[in-house]
């Protein structure tokens, strides 16, 4: 396991019962592997990067192609050979056909799409499934690791915790990156109440998740469809 790609559990008993402090023992002491709080300074942590390793290769094994069969057709011509027929079109339709054509703004407007997608791949992170977590205090070494947690593990743990609210029949829990979407269905109880409790329940976990960003939660409840 890596310093740097360290992911959170998906249990939901791993999860402490508030942020920034190690989960008790069955006697309701410390646990002996107990962490130190997380930085209450708001200390944001650096999104995980991709390594495009797929976009990357093709580019690779494009440009190679492209290079070597333009530079074979070099050393054939001057070898004293004639160049290959697709160089002489290419150079031909490019001396003549005019700026206006339809097929040059094509292979213009397809030229630059291309730039413009390894330009956004090259600026961009990815990996926007991995939430970046905050940095504990007072270890040593804490500053170098990079945790991360996986957005639909996050989703699994609240959807547990808002089953276990009184009354919720079902739960679909939704986490982006900046926001929480839970809706529910709830089969007895005030919707209400329900609802209230739901916040309360998913605000308290959502914040035990110790997520570098917090996000924002919006609970919608209601009653199942009578069939």
């Amino acid at each position: 396991m890596s310093a740097n790609t360290w992911r959170q559990p998906t249990g939901d008993s791993d999860l402490p019962s508030d942020s920034g402090q190690a989960a008790p023992s069955a006697d309701g002491t410390p646990g002996a592997g107990a962490t130190a709080a997380i930085d209450k300074r708001g200390r944001s942590a650096r999104r995980f990067w991709s390594a495009r390793r797929i976009p990357a290769a093709l580019v690779a094994l494009l440009s190679v192609a492209a290079i070597g069969l333009l530079l074979y057709d070099v050393v054939s011509v001057r070898a004293g050979r004639s160049a290959m027929r697709w160089r002489r079109r290419l150079a031909e339709e490019l001396a003549t056909r005019p700026l206006d054509d339809i097929w040059v703004i094509v292979g213009a407007a397809v030229a630059m799409a291309l730039g413009l997608w390894l330009f956004l791949l090259a600026v961009t992170p990815g990996l926007r499934r991995l939430l970046p977590m905050r940095q504990p205090t007072g270890i040593p070494g804490a500053e170098e690791v990079h945790a991360g947690l996986d957005r639909r593990a996050a989703a699994l743990v609240l959807r547990d915790r808002a089953m276990q609210v009184p009354g919720v029949q079902s739960a679909r829990v939704a986490v982006g990156r900046r926001k929480v979407k839970a809706r529910a269905r709830a089969h007895f109880r005030d919707l209400e109440e329900v609802r209230a409790d739901l916040d309360a329940t998913l605000g308290e976990a959502v914040t035990s998740l110790g997520l570098a960003r917090q996000p924002t939660l919006t609970v919608r409840v209601r009653r199942p469809k009578k069939g």
